[in-house]
């Protein structure tokens, strides 16, 4: 707090009497004889109080007290006014003065005012360095949350892929020994089993491996402005005659009505191709002998959404457990065979997005994913940068 005072009055007398008076009591006094001239001293010297008479040639007192208020609504304003005019006092109140002294001034009731107007500043300092501090405290503590969320995430993350490397092993042990008493026993049959165990285990090796790789590459998204039915045309087009090799009729449905929008087609496609790949999974799964077995992948209009998708499968289903846990890390519906991470990555994908991923299942019955993604006609900075990062990756590799 500054101890410069600014003393507004047109009566020369009275001003000369406040200067010497709050000048023996420790303030820096400056003076002005009318609004204006106020306007400018004060602009210069940035007094934390300004005492002004209510009525003045020119610009009044209540007038000068909008526009101090207006460049800084700290300053505090006690108001000078005659016996008749109390008026004008509760006015300059409302204009959020601090205080009002009527003429003739008596120094005790000055001095109680500007005392008052002091406690007013130390107590506006207080609680700014009070919110400062606790914005301070409220940053850390986030911090130390994020970090605590970022280690558990990171541990979590490390035991469920312990876990899943764990069984690898162990299916390979497996494979191993039924393999090493086939060798011992020479039985044709086990040497197959044990072989077949073996080459089961090392492609899922390849598969986490792929798995995760893809998770790590689709950290970033990379936006270009496209065709929301390319990637599903290409999802389509790569596992139609493996649908075929199977036995299931692959269905394609994709709407003419679609606008092109900003996202990433490559990382949308990898969500697609991971969904059908399931929904084949699904189909093929041991045990469901249904001769009919259909995949139908869409591409929708959708209110508020840039495109809605629709994987849907006549294929096992799931329970409501397992609906629980489908996007969990590491948790897989194929058993043995499946990571855990291909749908964990699809969520982040969509997520990344800003979009949505939904599904419902039926055991024996069937599977529908549904994804929305909004519709983003130009990019935000985050995503701009992004896809700056993109060209840049491109052009070196051009």
């Amino acid at each position: 707090m500054n101890n410069d005072l600014l003393i507004v009055d047109d009566e020369k007398g009275i001003r000369k009497m406040l200067e010497i008076t709050l000048a023996d009591r420790g303030f820096s006094v400056h003076s002005a004889e009318n609004g204006k001239q106020a306007l400018q001293v004060f602009r210069k010297v940035r007094p934390s109080i300004v005492l002004t008479d209510i009525k003045m040639p020119d610009m009044d007192g209540i007038e000068l007290l909008r526009r101090i208020k207006k460049e800084d609504k700290d300053v505090e304003v006690i108001m000078f006014t005659g016996q008749g005019d109390m008026g004008l006092a509760i006015q300059s109140l409302k204009n959020d003065a601090t205080d009002f002294v009527t003429k003739p001034i008596d120094d005790e009731v000055l001095g109680i005012a500007i005392r008052r107007a002091r406690e007013r500043i130390s107590m506006r300092r207080q609680i700014r360095e009070y919110t400062e501090n606790l914005e301070k405290l409220v940053d850390e503590k986030t911090r130390q949350l994020l970090e605590a969320e970022r280690m558990a995430a990171i541990g979590e993350t490390i035991a469920g892929l312990s876990h899943t490397i764990k069984n690898i092993a162990g299916g390979l042990r497996g494979g191993i020994f039924v393999l090493g008493q086939g060798i011992e026993q020479d039985d044709k049959q086990s040497l197959m089993d044990g072989w077949e165990m073996i080459q089961g285990n090392v492609d899922k090796i390849r598969r986490l491996s792929m798995d995760l790789l893809s998770y790590g590459k689709y950290a970033e998204l990379h936006y270009r402005m496209e065709d929301p039915n390319l990637p599903a045309r290409e999802v389509a087009d790569l596992l139609q005659e493996q649908c075929r090799g199977a036995g299931i009729t692959l269905q394609v449905k994709l709407s003419s009505r679609l606008e092109r929008f900003y996202f990433d087609p490559e990382a949308i496609h990898r969500c697609l191709l991971n969904l059908v790949t399931n929904s084949v999974d699904a189909c093929s799964a041991e045990g469901d002998d249904r001769k009919e077995k259909f995949i139908t992948m869409e591409s929708l209009p959708a209110d508020g959404w840039g495109v809605e998708y629709r994987v849907q499968d006549t294929g096992i289903g799931m329970g409501e457990e397992t609906l629980k846990r489908i996007f969990q890390s590491f948790f897989s519906t194929k058993g043995t065979m499946g990571s855990g991470i291909g749908l964990m990555m699809s969520k982040k994908i969509v997520d990344r997005h800003g979009g949505q991923i939904e599904v419902s299942s039926q055991t024996a019955v069937g599977t529908t994913f549904i994804i929305r993604l909004p519709r983003k006609t130009e990019l935000d900075e985050e995503a701009a940068a992004e896809g700056r990062q993109t060209g840049s990756r491109r052009i070196s590799k051009g």
